[in-house]
């Protein structure tokens, strides 16, 4: 929500905004963190060949994913409200 009231409300920004978070990670970090925050096994691991069998192309996003940074609204002062993954996943997961 933050990120869309600084695109409606500051003059300044023009074109897209990255709506991802400053703390980058892989996806089996994402899952490493998830597993910890819930006090439960992290997901089990699929075997890229797998992934590749079912999704086909899409695997690729998985696998290897996208990189993105939020600097252009960084750039504009935009602070985050959660710090990092951990306390995002804190916040969002353990609110259940």
């Amino acid at each position: 929500v933050g990120l869309y009231r600084l695109a409606l409300e500051d003059r300044r920004v023009s074109g897209p905004l990255n709506g991802v978070a400053p703390d980058i990670r892989r996806q089996r970090d994402l899952a490493k963190e998830i597993g910890r925050v819930l006090h439960r096994p992290a997901l089990i691991p699929v075997p890229s060949f797998v992934l590749r069998l079912v999704l086909g192309k899409e695997a690729q996003l998985l696998l290897h994913g996208r990189h993105a940074e939020p600097a252009k609204a960084l750039g504009y002062g935009y602070r985050f409200r959660v710090g990092g993954l951990h306390e995002a996943l804190e916040e969002t997961l353990r609110r259940r």
